[in-house]
């Protein structure tokens, strides 16, 4: 390894918070390159510091999506440890950007203009100074501003200890990585809520199997991300990794493994229901075993668990106990949206807007992942912060889409938009203008303090319109940074049934919609989009988190429209509209 390089996730740390400073000070474009560029460093399974040592600089220079200036600050990163500009940047501005950032509402510059006026340099100093009142004398806030904020650190204090299955998966994902490669190693999983796919995690719940229980837990401890060995005994550990993530590793024998992945990976009440299912057959169940007649009956794999009690196997992510093993016992189990059923990705984002990427960078991105389409769905005119797209320039960028697919065999890009829904439920975009896309893609950015009936109403207004095809991040929530607005979801809901509109499961930090929500919309038959949200080639790799949270909440197949082909999607998702009001 580079002597005193930078980790991954410290890079990728840096990168964002230099772009948080290019925000504040109102820098174009490189906040976003900046933030793309911290989502590549963190996919990757290999540290960079190990890259650089094989091949140097050229590493660096393929990475995707990155240009030269932030390719030679990773390169100081990683053969130093440090990055000079970085550092001059915090000595001029000695706060925590990054943190205060998290509140919802308080965006680089508002961050900027507090500690310029109060010199508030953490969460607590700004908890301090906006519980004495002093947030609201500073130009260009208010007592409404300053109770925002003590009402966001209440949500962040809230949410405390629980991490984003974004970002805790790529760490489970490199530690299981690191734990293969060890010599005698054998089976090796992630269990627990990340197995679940929940959208967020307490810790890292690791097992495995290995001919040396000790050469694993070493490699385990010695993890360059583990700050701190908690624990350690014959056959588990503990450790701290880098950004306070707990991860537990056990090391068992070969014949304990189906049934240790079982119990860890079911949450209580799922594995409450299969003991008292077991009960029932005269068995006894636990992670030691499952007993009949006093002997251990040979359990192989989790489905012989299932098998020996008269189900069929039930996928992780809904191992829940809400009705899964009742499902399971009549033969109503739904065959889940599969990881791989997913055609087309239809909101992404691109530099005509508020990507990183062109359009034919986004496309080739999409097709090498094995997505036959994209829609393109750039913001319109009403997000000026993004450089939103007036009708003019939205024509124009038809014309550049339509020359790409004239070039372009076995791959389409469709036309459409990310269009606002303004606050009285009109569109963004007139109507001519979206009758030239393929489809109309909507979504709410402003005014999220509505009350429930005017914010239900303002929608339904904007699924009315005969062009709506596709309501994207239906509930504007993000994961532990920002509540849903105020909405009648079930409202919402008959309203997309009866005016033809698809619901977007949205698989960036939002989340949105929620599992619960996936699966009252599954129950009336409101039909389903899976989409990345992309603002860059690397995030691409959001659809599989939106697919785990569209399995979460029992969607199949048929639930879902771009597990079709471009074509058949565009007739589904058109006739949706047939014979509506």
């Amino acid at each position: 390894m580079v002597k005193r390089a930078a980790t991954n996730q410290k890079i990728a740390a840096i990168l964002r918070e230099i772009g948080l400073f290019d925000e504040a000070f109102d820098v174009p474009y490189k906040p976003q390159a900046y933030e793309s560029a911290a989502e590549v460093v963190e996919g990757l399974g290999e540290q960079l510091s190990d890259l650089y040592q094989k091949c140097g600089t050229a590493c660096i220079d393929d990475l995707p999506g990155i240009g030269e200036s932030i390719a030679k600050k990773i390169e100081e990163l990683v053969t130093t440890g440090r990055l000079k500009a970085y550092d001059q940047l915090k000595k001029k501005y000695p706060f925590d950007l990054a943190g205060m950032t998290a509140i919802h509402g308080l965006g680089p510059k508002k961050a900027m203009a507090l500690y310029q006026a109060l010199k508030v340099k953490d969460l607590k100093a700004l908890e301090n100074a906006a519980k004495a009142g002093k947030v609201r004398r500073v130009p260009g806030f208010g007592r409404k501003t300053e109770d925002a904020i003590l009402s966001g650190l209440g949500f962040l204090r809230e949410h405390e200890g629980r991490f984003r299955l974004h970002d805790i998966l790529p760490v489970a994902d490199r530690l299981v990585g690191q734990l293969k490669r060890v010599p005698g190693a054998h089976e090796v999983e992630v269990t627990g809520s990340i197995r679940r796919m929940k959208e967020t995690i307490g810790d890292i719940d690791l097992i495995m199997t290995a001919d040396d229980p000790k050469r694993a837990l070493d490699a385990f401890t010695a993890y360059p991300e583990v700050t701190q060995v908690l624990m350690r005994s014959d056959d588990r550990a503990s450790v701290r990794c880098r950004g306070g993530i707990q991860a537990d590793l056990i090391v068992l024998e070969p014949d304990h493994f189906a049934l240790v992945l079982h119990h860890f990976t079911g949450n209580r009440e799922h594995n409450i229901e299969l003991r008292t299912l077991a009960l029932k057959h005269d068995m006894t169940l636990s992670e030691y075993g499952l007993l009949k007649e006093g002997k251990p009956l040979p359990i192989k794999k989790e489905e012989n668990i299932y098998q020996a009690l008269g189900l069929p196997w039930i996928p992780p992510e809904i191992r829940e106990g809400q009705g899964e093993i009742n499902a399971a016992r009549e033969g109503r189990l739904p065959d889940l949206v599969g990881y791989d059923d997913v055609k087309g990705d239809l909101q992404v984002q691109t530099d005509w807007t508020d990507g990183a990427a062109s359009i034919e960078e986004m496309a080739k991105e999409a097709r090498k992942r094995g997505l036959s389409y994209i829609a393109v769905t750039d913001h319109t005119k009403a997000l000026a912060m993004t450089g939103g797209l007036d009708e003019k320039r939205l024509a124009e960028q038809g014309k550049e889409i339509d020359a790409l697919n004239a070039k372009t065999k076995g791959f389409r890009i469709l036309k459409s938009t990310e269009c606002d829904i303004l606050k009285d439920g009109r569109l963004d975009v007139d109507d001519a203008a979206l009758k030239a896309l393929d489809l109309v893609c909507v979504s709410v950015h402003s005014f999220f303090a509505l009350s429930e009936s005017v914010q239900t109403e303002r929608i339904i207004r904007a699924f009315k319109h005969p062009l709506v095809n596709v309501f994207l991040h239906p509930t504007g929530r993000i994961v532990n940074a920002r509540e849903p607005y105020a909405l009648d979801f079930p409202r919402v809901l008959r309203a997309a049934k009866e005016y033809g509109v698809a619901l977007e499961v949205n698989g960036s930090h939002r989340l949105d919609l929620r599992d619960a929500h996936v699966r009252e919309a599954v129950g009336t038959g409101v039909k389903l989009v899976i989409d990345s949200d992309s603002h860059s080639p690397a995030e691409y790799d959001f659809l599989k988190f939106g697919i785990a949270q569209a399995r979460r909440g029992w969607a199949t197949k048929a639930d879902v429209l771009n597990t079709k082909p471009v074509e058949a999607f565009l007739k589904a998702l058109h006739g949706l509209k047939k014979n509506k009001k």
